[in-house]
């Protein structure tokens, strides 16, 4: 627990939820400094296999905090260009951690909380929530999260709710391929998220963070003699790793493979 999360761990699974409900969730410096801290030590934890990120209170997250940016309005240049790189840090920290992220999407979200939203790996949303980018209206724009929200909901759908800030339901965000899955209650919603945690423990540790960085370095390259080395050089390593051996091993033998006895 720290001032302005609430992380809890079981297992192989790490919960974060953002804890400051009487704003909305709305982050700040501090909430940023921390998300990056939890999230640095998370990439360093071997035993780590799911981390599950959500909100406390009546919204995920309601993109950055009032009170902030009302000091921000009197920053230098230079100082609010220092504030964004901190965001953009955060955000690659997440972005790039090797454990999977499941992001449990229970209420609202809107600006920067979309960017949190397009970070997450596998996005789960109750049927109620909203997405907004709301940038545009205040003059702004969503600069620092684009590069994730452009690769989660597409450039098509991009172009439209950058520029309007338009709120979108999660039934849309799912048609546009932004969320995985619609809960039409909290308790359905963590169900949900409960299901794929399991299904991310339950694959092998090495493997699991493989594919993740697999997608991340594969997605949108050209099909080259380059990258189809490096996939034959991924698959090779990891059917000659330990686990790749046990993992066929116990499939052949129809045993558990060794990762699920220490679970």
């Amino acid at each position: 627990m720290t001032d302005t999360l609430d992380i809890r761990r079981d297992g192989h699974v790490a919960r974060v939820y953002l804890n400051r409900p009487d704003v909305r969730n709305a982050f700040n410096d501090a909430v940023i400094r921390e998300l990056h801290a939890a999230f640095t030590a998370f990439s360093a934890d071997a035993d780590l296999r799911a981390i599950v990120l959500g909100g406390h209170g009546k919204a995920f997250c309601a993109g950055a905090d009032l009170a902030w940016m009302r000091e921000m309005a009197s920053y230098t240049w230079e100082r609010n260009r220092g504030d964004a790189q901190a965001l953009a840090d955060m955000l690659w920290a997440i972005y790039r951690c090797p454990v999977p992220v499941v992001g449990r999407v229970h209420a609202d979200c809107y600006a920067g909380g979309v960017g949190l939203a397009a970070v997450c790996d596998v996005l789960v949303a109750a049927e109620s929530a909203n997405f907004c980018l709301s940038e545009a209206r205040l003059g702004l724009l969503p600069a620092t999260i684009s590069p994730y929200v452009i690769r989660a909901m597409g450039e098509q759908a991009s172009r439209r709710y950058f520029a309007t800030a338009e709120r979108f339901s999660a039934a849309l965000a799912a048609a546009m391929g932004f969320v995985h899955e619609v809960c039409g209650s909290i308790e359905a919603l963590d169900a949900k998220v409960d299901e794929i945690v399991a299904a991310l423990v339950a694959n092998g540790p090495m493997a699991l963070r493989a594919c993740k960085t697999l997608v991340q370095d594969v997605a949108g390259l050209p099909i080259t003699e380059a990258l189809r080395a490096e996939t034959a050089r991924r698959i090779a390593d990891m059917r000659a790793s330990d686990e790749g051996r046990e993992g066929v091993q116990s499939f052949l033998s129809k045993r558990k493979p060794a990762w699920l006895g220490e679970s």
